[in-house]
């Protein structure tokens, strides 16, 4: 089943002589639960690809499918929502509420749809997380791996047709990069969650299903190395 389809995507900024494209006409397909990794220099397109993927920017041609969902069709406000009910964001730097404990942070896109929490999803959530006794913890008192924890939590408690984590690891050492791994890993196969990651480490993207590298805004490498 295909989760994700993008077709001619393309992304200008500037005008003109100026004109610059971060992405230029790129298609591909994302099956229900591939793991997929996104990788290129910087500057090469794929945070563009990213945050396009995400809905959090307006491309300036092109289409993006999730679910059979055209989502810039969608306006501001319905793509706000379909954003937070379908897509779930994982990004290098965490993005935690710091006024919000650890249970607070990961209900938090729940209690915006003015969803109840599905306790028993949530328990299994806390606890293949290792957070259990970090419940009532501010992300302050949290490591960094923990905190990275509690935001992998806030992008799967809804339930989304995608999660797209943004150099997942970036900002952690070899330890905590290993176990942040091994958990986006265990989601991916046994919640048969479709993960999409940006990351520039090659170790990393070769625990991936499959490798898209992009250059110049352009797929230059789309291989599958595991099926």
């Amino acid at each position: 089943m295909k989760i994700v389809k993008v077709e001619h995507l393309s992304k200008e900024y500037g005008s003109r002589e100026t004109i610059v494209k971060a992405l230029d006409d790129v298609s591909f397909t994302i099956d229900k639960g591939e793991f997929v990794a996104i990788v290129g220099a910087s500057g090469s397109g794929k945070s563009t690809l990213m945050h396009l993927l995400g809905g959090v920017d307006q491309p300036t041609s092109g289409k993006v499918w999730v679910e059979d969902t055209d989502m810039y069709t969608l306006d501001e406000t319905q793509l706000a929502i379909f954003r937070r009910r379908q897509i779930g964001l994982i990004y290098q730097f965490y993005n935690l509420i710091p006024v919000l404990n650890v249970e607070e942070n990961i209900s938090l896109p729940l209690l915006l749809d003015g969803h109840q929490i599905d306790q028993e999803q949530f328990e299994r959530i806390i606890k293949s997380l290792k957070l259990e006794q970090r419940r009532t913890h501010l992300p302050n008192q949290l490591s960094g791996g923990q905190q990275q924890r509690v935001s992998i939590g806030r992008a799967l408690v809804s339930n989304p047709a995608i999660m797209l984590a943004d150099e997942p690891t970036g900002n952690l050492d070899s330890k905590n990069s290993e176990e942040i791994m091994s958990l986006l890993k265990h989601f991916n196969k046994t919640f048969n969650q479709t993960l999409v990651m940006i990351t520039h480490d090659e170790d990393i993207a070769l625990m991936a299903d499959r490798i898209i590298a992009i250059e110049d805004g352009r797929i230059i490498r789309d291989e599958r190395i595991r099926s």
